[in-house]
């Protein structure tokens, strides 16, 4: 289900002109919320919900199971990250990746 809400966000290839656009459109685009004090960001609240849900429910799972996941989320919090800042940027890094395999799959042989 998750897969194919992605596919039907995305659409087609050239529909989106960058990674950003994807992200863009799924929510995981960054938006400065910095206050006078610290430097921030948040999530965009806009966009297509369910491929934000999508995203967010691929986040979750890999947060418990994904070690590479659970390694940069416990890294980002030593650095003094809130797990909530930590997942934002997995969110980020998950949203370019799957536009790289939308826009160029892999060759089957």
């Amino acid at each position: 289900m998750l897969a194919a809400q992605i596919v039907l966000s995305w659409s087609h290839r050239g529909r989106l002109v960058s990674k950003a656009a994807f992200a863009r459109l799924a929510g995981a685009a960054p938006i400065p919320a910095s206050s006078g004090q610290r430097i921030r960001y948040r999530l965009d609240r806009g966009g297509d919900r369910q491929l934000n849900r999508a995203l967010h429910q691929i986040i979750l799972t890999r947060r418990r199971m994904h070690r590479p996941t659970i390694d940069y989320i416990q890294r980002r919090l030593r650095e003094g990250k809130s797990r909530r800042e930590a997942t934002r940027c997995r969110k980020r890094y998950l949203a370019r990746n799957l536009y790289r395999l939308l826009e160029h799959p892999p060759m089957m042989a």
